[in-house]
């Protein structure tokens, strides 16, 4: 499976491990059910609605870290490696003692979402070699509760310009 950001075209042309939740089998199904606008034998809708699994949906993860100082330049190396590992990566905003990184996630609940997000530092750290610092912060909103703070004006700004860049 190959996934990247959100409108974005394919970056490279090797394919990549991810560490991402996978959409499940439901999710092609669940797609097309909406299309075909579910249509079929009387019952069987009924039927579908207590046996159907949830459907993946994205969600907008913002995810904090924190330590001993670095030196800048193997802080932005390290997340610059962090965004090509794992390319679906928006932005990420560092200093030499902390870096914050968003990005769209696909999962089937916010459980799954958080989850992963957890464990990106982590299985990062030694590929990337990432500064040794802790997870101090996660938030993770899905995509319409994004858009709504966006168009109120509150919230964090959107993920413009992509890329690694200093605080």
């Amino acid at each position: 499976m190959r996934r990247a950001r959100p409108g974005a075209a394919p970056r490279g042309t090797t394919e990549r491990a991810l560490t991402s939740v996978e959409a499940g089998a439901d999710f092609d199904d669940a797609a097309e059910g909406r299309e075909a606008g579910q249509g079929g034998q009387p019952g069987r809708e009924q039927e579908r609605s207590t046996t159907e699994r949830p459907v993946s949906k994205l969600w907008h993860i913002t995810l904090s870290v924190s330590g001993r100082e670095a030196p800048l330049k193997e802080v932005r190396r390290a997340l610059e490696q962090l965004a090509h590992d794992h390319p679906f990566l928006l932005t990420s905003r560092y200093a030499t003692d902390h870096a914050e990184i968003r990005y769209w996630e696909e999962a089937r609940d916010l459980h799954d979402a958080a989850a992963v997000a957890l464990r990106l530092w982590g299985e990062h750290r030694q590929s990337a070699k990432l500064p040794p610092w802790e997870i101090v912060g996660l938030e993770v909103i899905d995509r319409e509760t994004y858009h709504q703070r966006i168009a109120e004006g509150y919230g964090p700004p959107p993920a413009a310009p992509v890329g690694v860049h200093p605080y």
